[in-house]
């Protein structure tokens, strides 16, 4: 019994090891091809297993994934969010546990579906079940595409794929890599070697391909103001105006740029408490031919609160006046960080539920990119720029630059921020558009339309980054596709060799 229970015990603990190990594919770490190994180890210790134990393999292959992956999280609510250290604990179990389900669903499907250990399992099946779970992730309640395997390319000879169809794209090719070889392994049919050599030869020679060019015309300096602000005193009334005199100092010896940049909710105030402020800011800014972006929190007339982004001074339209004064609002809001799901239950169990600022309204799903010093800025802040979707349907004829503020210091000094560069770097690669990323702490940092960091600043020091950057010119297939022919694809190979299964 004992020798049996180990038994079965062995392959759900080695898979929680190696979905541990795939987050040193990640930023910081960055061994890109760890993305690989895991994917094929994952699909060994799943042969030859029912469905009910391929579940809880890959259950456990994401209890490890998520459980190192996300732990960044639990900074903030054990840091921020007032709660016991059994109760945060407790909390950030049932997130990793519930992330895990997704990797959990492709081990059962798949071996419920496909349980021999054919190309049909190894070389269609897999990769396609393991992209729409992943699909699946990214898009239930509001969707956590965090980890999404193909993020950990963006430095990879895979990441040719990417503007072609996406970090999707990358994702598929990684699976149908370690399917390959895992066949290879089953069968000894060394001529399957021919599938990765082909796939990373098809990425080199898409790489190759310039989908978009570079426009001097469109050279633009910047001043990114990386403020610093001690997240726990913030929001104290105390420290509203040292904070804001902080960034308008900063910002005054800048003025010589293009456009100044300070990150999201820089000011600590609502918008409607300091109209004088503005009006000075704006005026002080048009007179040196300035745009001033930052973000800030807003409010309508019927007292919703938004997270939004504001442009100041040269903005192609008239002085600042809060009734009129166009704004980008935040769309995809983050779970319990800016809405509270459930709230009404949920508020009274813990101040975590209850912090500032945790009841947002949504902006819309599309919104017109911002204008700042005759440039068109498609803007997204935070957490929204991992969804790589909203993000390609924001692009217009005339965007720029992809604008991304961000606030990590709500994560201190974890592996967050530095994978949260990672994603953004790649939605600039997609898109074929220079981001320019803004924060408080970190990481503060500009790419190239390929996502190659220009220049960036060190983490937790004020500093400001000066970069001229230019714009491109054309599209990339996926800026006008999307991924939807991958989808589609894979829906007609699921149903193709189901069909071909069940015909026999």
């Amino acid at each position: 019994m004992n020798k049996h229970w180990i038994s079965r015990m062995g392959r759900p603990l080695l898979a929680a090891f190696v979905g541990a190990t795939t987050t040193l594919a990640f930023a910081p770490f960055s061994y890109w091809p760890v993305a690989i190994l895991s994917p094929f180890i994952l699909l060994l210790l799943l042969h030859k297993q029912s469905a009910k134990a391929g579940f809880w393999i890959a259950f456990a292959w994401g209890i490890g994934q998520f459980g190192t992956g996300i732990n960044w999280v639990h900074v903030s609510i054990d840091t921020f969010g007032g709660m016991p250290k059994i109760a945060s604990v407790t909390l950030m179990t049932f997130l990793v546990a519930y992330l895990s389900i997704y990797p959990a669903i492709f081990g059962g499907v798949l071996n419920r579906f496909f349980p021999q250990a054919n190309r049909r399992r190894l070389l269609i099946a897999a990769p396609i079940i393991w992209l729409l779970t992943e699909w699946l992730r990214g898009w239930v309640m509001t969707g956590f595409p965090w980890l999404w395997l193909g993020y950990s390319q963006i430095d990879s000879p895979l990441n040719g794929f990417a503007p072609v169809s996406g970090v999707e794209a990358i994702t598929l090719s990684l699976w149908l890599i370690a399917g390959s070889l895992a066949y290879l392994v089953f069968t000894r049919k060394w001529q399957y070697m021919a599938i990765p050599v082909t796939v990373f030869a098809l990425s080199y020679g898409l790489n190759q391909v310039l989908w978009v060019k570079p426009n001097p015309d469109s050279k633009t300096s910047f001043a990114l103001i990386q403020g610093n602000i001690d997240q726990k005193k913030k929001w104290l009334p105390s420290h509203r105006w040292p904070t804001l005199m902080k960034y308008t100092d900063l910002s005054r010896a800048n003025w010589d740029a293009d456009i100044v940049i300070w990150p999201e909710a820089a000011i600590p105030a609502i918008e409607q408490e300091l109209p004088a402020f503005l009006r000075n800011l704006d005026t002080a800014a048009r007179q040196n031919s300035t745009a001033l972006i930052t973000g800030v929190i807003s409010q309508d007339s019927m007292g919703r609160y938004y997270n939004s982004v504001l442009t100041l001074g040269d903005n192609n339209a008239d002085p600042y006046d809060y009734d009129s004064e166009i704004r980008y609002s935040k769309h995809h809001l983050l779970p319990f960080g800016e809405f509270v799901p459930f709230g009404d239950l949920l508020r009274p169990i813990a101040p975590f539920f209850n912090l500032p600022m945790s009841s947002f309204q949504r902006g819309d799903f599309i919104q017109p990119n911002l204008i700042a010093h005759g440039r068109h800025l498609l803007a997204a802040l935070c957490y929204e720029i991992i969804f790589s979707e909203q993000v390609r349907q924001n692009v217009t004829k005339d965007t720029d630059f992809i604008l991304t503020l961000s606030n990590d210091a709500w994560f201190g000094h974890s592996i967050g921020p530095l994978q949260h560069m990672e994603i953004a770097r790649m939605r600039a690669l997609e898109l074929g558009k220079p981001l320019i990323r803004a924060t408080n702490n970190g990481v503060t940092a500009v790419t190239d339309y390929k996502g190659k960091i220009i220049k960036q600043v060190p983490q937790f020091q004020t500093e400001v980054l000066r970069v001229d950057v230019e714009s491109t010119t054309g599209n990339t297939p996926y800026r006008t596709l999307g991924s939807w022919l991958l989808y589609l694809w894979s829906l007609l190979g699921l149903g193709g060799i189901w069909l071909k299964r069940h015909s026999h």
